[in-house]
């Protein structure tokens, strides 16, 4: 039996991230000493291409994570830990993250591909005149800006020092009157 038939024995033919019949492969998690059922995941074209191209991910796609992170197979929860940390400037990704436990082996599986994946990540974080911003940096906003759930607007002018950068290049974090908030690079000037 192939590690395909035994992915589509075991997750009844769906995808075991999001649910999903169309388009399915399987998809081997990295770092492993080789691929097999035990470190493959089944899943459709949609979640494969997101997973490849973090720069693509569709978050409202990644709500399905809701349910596949409480999946029997460890596979499967390290996905599902990985999609959540890439995912984790979304309040309701951190709120699930917070719930998902792995044990020591699974967590550093898990730690281990996202370090993978940092290594050849080359997208660096830029602001609105495509100068590189590093960890610590100050920045001043250029536009108003609504803070969501925080009820508050950020003003233009005002000066975020000391940022922080996130998975995605294109959000950094940072203190507004006194809030730490997830902000977008375009709308920042580097001091």
């Amino acid at each position: 039996m192939t590690i395909l038939d035994t992915l589509l024995k075991r997750s009844s033919e769906k995808c075991e991230l999001c649910g999903s019949a169309n388009n399915l492969s399987s998809y081997n998690v990295e770092p492993n000493d080789g691929a097999s059922s035990d470190s493959s995941i089944l899943c459709c074209d949609v979640c494969q291409s997101q997973i490849q191209d973090p720069g693509s991910m569709d978050t409202n796609h990644w709500r399905c994570l809701n349910d596949s992170m409480w999946s029997q197979e460890p596979v499967v929860q390290v996905m599902a830990w990985r999609q959540l940390k890439l995912l984790s400037s979304e309040l309701w990704a951190q709120d699930l993250l917070e719930m998902l436990y792995l044990d020591d082996s699974l967590q550093k599986w898990a730690e281990a591909g996202l370090m993978i994946a940092d290594a050849e990540a080359i997208e660096p974080t830029r602001d609105s005149n495509g100068s590189q911003l590093q960890v610590g940096d100050n920045v001043t906003i250029i536009k108003d800006l609504v803070v969501k759930g925080a009820g508050f607007t950020a003003k233009r002018g005002t000066t975020v020092r000391g940022i922080s950068l996130t998975s995605n290049p294109e959000h950094i974090e940072g203190r507004v009157n006194g809030t730490r908030v997830v902000l977008v690079s375009a709308y920042m000037k580097k001091l």
